[in-house]
Formats: C-alpha cells, sequence, structure tokens
C-alpha cells in the first residue's frame, strides 16, 4: 500500500507543438489540460525537467484530497521517460503513484481503461516510460481504434479526430478526467469498476 500522504505524478503524453495539439496522439496532453483547468492551475516549465507542469491538489477536501503534480513532457513521444523520472525523483513520488493517460489502438473509440503495469503495447510514449523506471506505474488508457482501411498506424496517430469523432470528443475527455480523479481519490479497483467499460 502506498502513502496516502506521497504526491501523485499525472502525465499526459502527447508531442509539443500546435501543428501536433489536436492529434489522437495527443489525447493524454488534452486530458491533463482538463485537469489543470479543474484545479486552477496554470502550466508552467519544470525547473528540472524538460516538461510543463501544474501543482495542486485533486479530490474533495478531506481525507481524499491528494497533491498532484499534472505534468506535459515537452520532448516529443518517444523520449517521455527521461523528462517523467526527472518529475517523479524531484518531486519525490513512488512509482506505483505515476500516471501515464495516453492514446490506446487496442480499444475503440470512446472507451476507457485503467490499469497498473503492462507491456507498451508498442506506444512509444510508454514504451520509453517503461525503459526508463519500469512497468510499475498507472495507465489511463484512451481508446482511439484501430485505422480505418491500409492507412499506417504512424499517419492515423498524428492526424486530428475525425468530425464525428469531435462532436464526442470534449465528453470523453471530461471522462478520463473523472476517471483520474476517482483513480487518485478511490484507488484503482474502485475507479476500474466505475470507468472501465
Amino acid at each position: 500500500m502506498t502513502d496516502p500522504t506521497a504526491p501523485w505524478l499525472v502525465v499526459g503524453l502527447g508531442n509539443p507543438g500546435p501543428e501536433y495539439a489536436a492529434n489522437r496522439h495527443n489525447v493524454g496532453f488534452m486530458v491533463v489540460d482538463l485537469l489543470a483547468e479543474r484545479i486552477g492551475g496554470r502550466f508552467k516549465r519544470a525547473q528540472k525537467a524538460q516538461a510543463q507542469v501544474v501543482e495542486g491538489r485533486i479530490g474533495p477536501p478531506g481525507p481524499l484530497s491528494r497533491r498532484v503534480v499534472l505534468a506535459k513532457p515537452m520532448s516529443y513521444m518517444n523520449l517521455s521517460g527521461g523528462p517523467v523520472v526527472s518529475l517523479r525523483d524531484f518531486y519525490k513520488v513512488p512509482t506505483a503513484n505515476v500516471v501515464a493517460i495516453h492514446d490506446e489502438l487496442d480499444i475503440d473509440y470512446g472507451t476507457l481503461r485503467l490499469k497498473l503495469g503492462g507491456g507498451d503495447n508498442g506506444h512509444n510514449g510508454l514504451k520509453s516510460m517503461t525503459k526508463a523506471m519500469g512497468p510499475d506505474y498507472h495507465r489511463v488508457r484512451f481508446g482511439i481504434g484501430r485505422p480505418p482501411g491500409r492507412m499506417q498506424v504512424a499517419d492515423f496517430v498524428l492526424k486530428d479526430f475525425s468530425a464525428a469523432e469531435r462532436k464526442e470528443l470534449a465528453y470523453e475527455v471530461d471522462r478520463a478526467a473523472d476517471a483520474v480523479e476517482a483513480l487518485l481519490a478511490e484507488g484503482l479497483e474502485r475507479a476500474q469498476s466505475t470507468y472501465n467499460s
């Protein structure tokens, strides 16, 4: 059991720069942006890592409130591990209190899955994080589905969501942010029972 007073590090995975902002691969950034908005924080450059961070508290006031660092690595997706480990060490976050929010090809759009540990499933951000600190961190997997026809995976994840998907995107991002808050306040099993579909 982790120390309930230990901080959490919630990392949205994505690529920096306006040309990537609305890509499927950047849904992790979208979710941490919303979480930052909810706690009234603004991202600023981290002192000790190539990342932007917001520090604050998530959850209702009282014993369920959690100290949190929200982070967006500014290193490009395939190099996310370095900034994440630097932030983990700087803020003294146990690895089990690290949460990666990322796009997931093997899950249909509109589906969320929360889990602890596991493989990287070919996701370059997870691959980099796991190489840097091992696999024992939480993941909030945001389903984006598989590319249509013969489209290459790399092209698909670096495209913006379709017009049909964009109609639901704000709702899905909101739900993913709710799932992160539930994970921190109530633990993995309860959050899974509510949000894993």
